[in-house]
């Protein structure tokens, strides 16, 4: 049945394999503190496994490069968050970036707006960032934004999608002219519908990027719950609310294997959908996301798209 044992969905007879297809290039993220306590990442994660280093507003630089460059002498791929209103000026945000890229051997990035109320400077968006030009001058070859399949109120204050549909529109425009490759990382969900839905809107547009969905790691539910409110996370969170009624469900970590069976078959109907692999957050602690993660196939394989 495949490495998690997923549920049927609608008798695709070619969903196990889809969803193997999903999870071989899945990706992972960790902040520098977190990397510190873990002995040799080796033990724990496919070689050659995309690792973001998430950006805590008030982490050094020198941790931030310290881990990408321990990642890559392990044999990862490292992706280090760039926060666009935490960085104070195009001065710094070159420094960050040639220090990543001659000290870490780092050729990726994300590239996000931050989760600070004010910019630090004159950088406030991931469109700033891209507009000056240096992650092509310095050789990144794989740019990453953030994608929001229900919607951001931090964006869009009063509601609906207006002005993340117009930001993806222009990242689409900007894909067409720079040398990397671009793609839409998704905060992470538990309901397949209004991800699925987002996805078809964006391709309906003309977006052409490919999508690696959100998903959140096997943890405990309230420990999941309290994170899906304080990240926004809108419509799917009632499925973690009608699972929080069932006793039994209470006294198990959460793992995300209904939400992956119904995206991994929507992919098998429609193999064209811009929907490309997933992103796993580690809300439960990487050891837990990691040792899930492993249960995968050896025959699958993965280019690391």
């Amino acid at each position: 049945m495949g490495m998690t044992g997923f549920p049927r969905k609608d008798d695709v007879s070619a969903e196990p394999s889809t969803a193997n297809a999903l999870l071989a290039c899945g990706s992972i993220e960790v902040m520098p503190r977190t990397a510190a306590k873990i002995g040799d990442f080796r033990g724990l994660l496919r070689p050659g496994t995309r690792v973001y280093i998430a950006h805590i507003n008030g982490t050094l630089i020198d941790d931030m490069v310290a881990a990408a460059r321990r990642l890559t002498d392990e044999g990862f791929a490292p992706m280090p968050h760039l926060p666009a209103r935490i960085i104070p000026d195009r001065d710094t945000l070159e420094s960050w970036v040639r220090r990543y890229r001659e000290e870490a051997g780092v050729t990726q990035a994300l590239l996000l707006g931050g989760g600070v109320a004010q910019p630090s400077g004159e950088l406030d968006s991931s469109m700033a960032m891209l507009e000056t030009g240096i992650f092509d001058r310095l050789g990144f070859t794989r740019l990453h934004v953030a994608g929001h399949p229900e919607g951001n109120k931090d964006i869009d204050i009063e509601g609906g999608t207006l002005r993340v549909d117009d930001a993806l529109q222009w990242k689409q425009r900007f894909s067409e002219r720079t040398d990397a490759q671009m793609a839409i990382v998704t905060q992470f969900a538990f309901d397949a519908v209004p991800v699925i839905t987002w996805a078809e809107r964006l391709e309906a547009v003309g977006i052409r990027l490919p999508i690696h969905v959100g998903v959140a790691g096997p943890t405990k539910l309230q420990t999941l719950i309290k994170f899906a409110v304080a990240c926004g996370v809108g419509p799917s969170l009632s499925v973690l609310q009608k699972r929080a009624l069932d006793f039994r469900k209470l006294l198990v970590p959460y793992e995300p294997t209904d939400f992956l069976a119904d995206i991994a078959a929507y992919k098998a109907k429609r193999p064209e959908s811009l929907i490309e692999q997933i992103h796993v957050f580690p809300l439960g602690g990487i050891q837990a996301s990691a040792q899930w993660l492993s249960r995968l196939p050896d025959e699958a394989r993965c280019d690391q798209r």
